[in-house]
């Protein structure tokens, strides 16, 4: 569904499993700082709504929105985390430069949700200018750092169901 047509920061509040054990790993992009430290405060206050515990939010952050693949395979490698939010924003430029860095982390993201059985939660925004950008980070579409987290807790409860149901 386009942004345009939902608000990011919408959810039923009921459909989200207890957080309060769940530990996550936050990554985020240094370039657009002003959008992206606007998704890391959505997401950040959306774990700490359901009861995420600060000690368990873990965060990092790495120059640029391709670097965001490579943080986020720290954290499944070095840390014991349930889940991984990947945070950024790259914004249409003149150059083909937008699709290549687009495409590397999309593709990249995707491999480590296989990879390693976690949930990585693609929290990048790719908008045509910057206001777009500040529209999805806390504007009038609501914050994609909201959705990211609560899609985050969800895909830990998921998997934390399947492996009860399993035992």
């Amino acid at each position: 569904m386009a942004t345009n047509l939902k608000n990011l920061s919408s959810y039923d509040h009921t459909a989200v499993p207890d957080a309060s054990k769940m530990k996550f790993g936050i990554v985020v992009a240094e370039w657009n700082e002003v959008i992206t430290k606007a998704l890391l405060a959505g997401a950040v206050g959306t774990l700490k709504k359901h009861n995420v515990k600060e000690e368990n939010i873990h965060i990092e952050w790495v120059p640029g929105s391709f670097e965001l693949v490579l943080g986020a395979q720290y954290f499944a490698e070095f840390d014991d985390i349930d889940a991984i939010l990947v945070l950024g924003c790259v914004i249409q430029g003149e150059t083909r430069h937008f699709d290549f860095i687009c495409q590397g982390v999309t593709q990249g993201i995707t491999d480590l949700n296989l990879k390693y059985n976690l949930p990585f939660i693609f929290g990048l925004l790719t908008t045509d200018n910057q206001q777009q950008a500040v529209d999805r980070a806390g504007g009038k579409h609501g914050n994609k750092g909201d959705e990211a987290a609560v899609t985050a807790i969800k895909m830990v409860g998921m998997k934390e169901k399947i492996q009860k149901n399993n035992m």
